[in-house]
């Protein structure tokens, strides 16, 4: 018989005792396997989600990585506002040259808690997600038109979580998320619904940024109106007056933006690179590579999480090999009798320390192979949650090309924490546990 086989023989004869050492392999492997499978599918998700554009105008308010969070991902709400002027110079002006396409953005209000974003059409036209894909609209849908200030877009998990569709309308709350203020009373009509794309733009709102920046202007205008209800009738009149002659013209030269959106022309290589330095002279005005951010968060705080998260992990696994061979060791006393039997039916007793050291084995590749499904298993039933709070979609079929480093590493922890069972095993007296019986 087969030496794996009899190794088999005797985990199935301890199964429950063998089940539970396997078990606590498992779940010190699927740690492993989640804190490795997580990071490096977060890392490329979030790497890729920027694509499409590779830079970022927005205020010099806060820091770069605050503009990246509040302007690709919607995670925070934006510091600052940038003025019209910046879009036009990159649109068609000074920076034109350098410039393939540039898309301006504001952010600052919500509907249901997710994020409002004032944009052009263009951006679902210029830009590409996850390389080279193009944005695509569910079936009778459509995406929304410049000379139709209050049309919206919606994506994917928008339209299923808060059971918009098509044809629906809604009103935007001012402010961020659950930080939202007053209602406008101007209302949206839904008319395309964007196919899933992983990207946190599944996430978002988007419309016309002719029709944002006319609530804004209809909540200064009854600003105002308040105000002079206050003075005297008088001064009152005058006031309204000056206002219905000054504001349109005064919005219109002081249009205000969150960010640029900004796809460098890279024919001209050291103009495209010199792009961000030339931008950010601008007064209040500061350029953001969002790859760069993004690689410097991951490299910085989330790499060193990962590396803490490994090494409690990796700790679990040892702990539970230490675990395994208590429990080998503890059964060798039962099994003096069992041992001292296969050596006087002939076995050597480098085959006998060979049995204990496959059960260990074998118990060890048991429960990490457990411990990998139950790792993948794991990150498949929170993959709805991560993607609904964070807008990146994972898989349970998540591989990593690392997770094969677990196979010879248990092989190894296996046969050290099996070896002091095995030896035992070894040196078995075999006529005295005949004569004890034991």
């Amino acid at each position: 018989m087969p030496l794996w086989k009899i190794a088999w023989r005797s985990i199935q004869h301890r199964a429950v005792a063998s089940a539970l050492t396997a078990f606590s392999m498992a779940l010190g492997v699927a740690l492993v396997v989640a804190v490795l499978v997580i990071y490096y599918v977060l890392d490329r998700s979030f790497r890729r989600s920027s694509q499409g554009y590779d830079m970022i105008v927005g205020s010099a308010k806060g820091g770069p990585l605050e503009l990246v969070l509040s302007t690709v991902y919607y995670l925070q709400p934006p510091r600052g506002t940038i003025p019209y002027q910046v879009y036009e110079d990159l649109h068609h002006g000074q920076f034109a040259t350098e410039v393939a396409a540039a898309i301006p953005v504001c952010i600052g209000g919500s509907y249901a808690g997710y994020p409002v974003i004032a944009t052009v059409p263009e951006m679902f036209e210029e830009f590409r997600y996850l390389g080279d894909r193009p944005y695509e609209f569910e079936e009778n849908g459509r995406n929304f038109r410049r000379d139709a200030p209050f049309e919206a877009v919606i994506g994917a998990t928008v339209a299923r979580k808060a059971g918009l569709k098509v044809g629906d309308t809604f009103r935007v709350t001012h402010g961020f998320g659950s930080q939202g203020g007053h209602e406008h009373p101007e209302e949206f009509t839904i008319v395309g619904v964007l196919k899933p794309t992983g990207t946190p733009n599944d996430r978002g709102i988007f419309v016309n940024i002719e029709g944002f920046w006319k609530l804004h202007l209809h909540d200064q205008q009854q600003s105002a109106s308040s105000e002079g209800e206050t003075q005297s009738e008088e001064h009152n009149s005058a006031t309204s007056s000056s206002h219905e002659e000054s504001e349109p013209a005064h919005s219109e030269n002081e249009k205000l933006l969150t960010a640029v959106l900004v796809k460098r022309d890279w024919t001209n290589t050291a103009r495209a690179l010199a792009l961000p330095q030339l931008v950010g002279k601008e007064p209040g005005v500061q350029c953001v590579i969002p790859a760069e951010e993004v690689a410097k968060l991951f490299e910085g705080l989330l790499g060193n999480i990962q590396t803490v998260l490994l090494i409690f992990a990796v700790l679990i696994v040892v702990v539970a090999g230490i675990g395994l061979m208590v429990s080998i060791y503890n059964s060798m006393s039962e099994r003096r009798l069992e041992i001292a039997i296969m050596r006087a039916l002939g076995a050597k007793r480098t085959t006998v320390m060979a049995v204990i050291l496959l059960e260990s084995i074998l118990l060890s590749l048991g429960g990490g192979a457990f411990g990998v499904c139950l790792g993948h298993g794991l990150i498949g039933a929170f993959s709805g949650v991560i993607f609904e709070e964070t807008g990146v979609q994972i898989s349970a079929l998540s591989f990593q090309p690392i997770e094969l480093v677990l196979v010879p590493g248990l092989i190894i922890l296996a046969s050290i924490v099996g070896y002091l069972p095995a030896l035992i095993a070894y040196r078995t007296d075999v006529a005295r546990a005949l004569a004890s019986g034991v």
